[in-house]
C-alpha cells in the first residue's frame, strides 16, 4: 500500500502493540521511519482511555489496561479486526478531526462493500449500524503523529461488552458483522479493509 508499511499479526498483546506504535512514532519524528498500519487481534481485555473511568467497568474477570488514547472504555478480543494507524499528520497539514474522518470512512467503505449501511455521529467517534456500534475508534496525537486506531467487530463475544459501559454511552447497543448476518473470515475482512483504507488514505 503506497505510503504505509503493513504488519499483520494473528494475535498480539495490547502492550506489545502499543510499544510498536510508540516506537514508530519516534522513528517518524526522527525522520527514520514512515507511516504504519498494523492489523491484528488482541486476547480479551478492556482498555481505558484518557477520559474513561473505572466506574464504567463492572466485569472484574477481564484484564484492564489504562492507555493514552482518547475516549473511554472499550472491549478488545478475538473476533475483532484491530487496525492501528501510525500516521504523520504534518506532511499534509492534517488535523485530528480529518484523521478521525478518514478512519471512519475506511470502515464505512468496508461495510458498504459488504452491503451494510453504516453511519457516523460527529459527537461519538466510531461507526454505527442501525443505532448500534460496530466499530470503536480512539487516537492520540504526539508531535504531529497519530497512533492507535479502531476496532471493527467481525464476530467477537458480544457478551463481554455487557461488563462495561462501552465508550461511556449507557443504553447504546454494540453489534457485529456476525450479528448482522455476515459470515466473513478474518483474512477476507482485512483485505477488504486494506482496499478501503488505501483509497481513503491515498493522498497521505
Amino acid at each position: 500500500m503506497a505510503g504505509f508499511e503493513i504488519h499483520c499479526f494473528d494475535q498480539l498483546g495490547y502492550r506489545e502493540a502499543w510499544e510498536l506504535q510508540k516506537k514508530q512514532v519516534e522513528k517518524i519524528v526522527a525522520g527514520t521511519g514512515g507511516n504504519l498500519l498494523l492489523l491484528l487481534e488482541h486476547p480479551p481485555l478492556y482498555t481505558l482511555g484518557r477520559s474513561g473511568t473505572v466506574e464504567d467497568i463492572f466485569d472484574k474477570n477481564i484484564p484492564v489496561v489504562e492507555t493514552d488514547r482518547g475516549g473511554k472504555v472499550t472491549y478488545h478480543g478475538p473476533g475483532q479486526m484491530i487496525a492501528y494507524v501510525v500516521c504523520d499528520l504534518r506532511a499534509n497539514s492534517k488535523g485530528v478531526r480529518s484523521h478521525v474522518d478518514r478512519l471512519e470512512q475506511s470502515v464505512l467503505r468496508t461495510l458498504q462493500g459488504l452491503g451494510v449501511a453504516g453511519s457516523v455521529e460527529r459527537e461519538n467517534p466510531g461507526v454505527w449500524v442501525a443505532g448500534a456500534k460496530v466499530a470503536a475508534l480512539g487516537v492520540r496525537i504526539s508531535r504531529g503523529v497519530a497512533y492507535h486506531g479502531l476496532s471493527l467487530n467481525r464476530a467477537p463475544d458480544l457478551s463481554c461488552f455487557q461488563g462495561i459501559i462501552p465508550c461511556g454511552l449507557a443504553g447504546r447497543e454494540v453489534t457485529s458483522l456476525e450479528k448482522l448476518g455476515i459470515d466473513i473470515s478474518r483474512q477476507a475482512l482485512e483485505e477488504r479493509f486494506r482496499v478501503a483504507f488505501s483509497s481513503v488514505f491515498a493522498d497521505q
